[in-house]
């Protein structure tokens, strides 16, 4: 078929990949399949997010019925506001998810997706939290 032969970055000719995209935890506890293609990720700055992910966060949000979890036994949610709650590998403490109370969908770290995601980084949020080693100079869209 004309258009799908993988190429050297393992994305199908379209340039978008096959869904569904699959991903896991550094160990492999927690897998999760999403159907795709993804909607541009955010890049949070947040302060609780650096504390956690040691830098800035990026990920993206996926309707609810649209991902797949196993290993919910691994899965050990913080809650780390009144709404908010962080879910995390209880094994090697690999941030995966981030959940809103009331909200239909759930944020997926973008790097514990397994390969290519056919996306790019869409909005930098919370920069007025930002770190002070480092600047943004890639002319994306900035939210405080």
């Amino acid at each position: 078929m004309t258009g799908t032969s993988p190429d050297k970055q393992g994305l199908p000719a379209s340039g978008q990949p096959t869904a569904p995209l699959a991903g896991s935890c550094l160990c492999g506890a927690i897998s999760f399949v999403a159907d795709g293609p993804l909607d541009r990720p955010d890049a949070c700055h947040c302060t609780q997010c650096r504390k956690q992910s040691g830098h800035y966060w990026a990920s993206v949000d996926i309707a609810r019925d649209a991902i797949q979890i196993t290993g919910a036994d691994a899965l050990t949610w913080y809650q780390s506001s009144a709404k908010v709650r962080r879910g995390f590998c209880s094994t090697c403490g690999s941030f995966l998810f981030w959940d809103t109370t009331g909200r239909d969908r759930l944020a997926v770290a973008m790097g514990a997706f397994d390969g290519p995601t056919g996306t790019m980084l869409g909005t930098h949020i919370f920069v007025a939290d930002k770190g002070d080693y480092y600047e943004i100079t890639d002319g994306l869209a900035v939210k405080n």
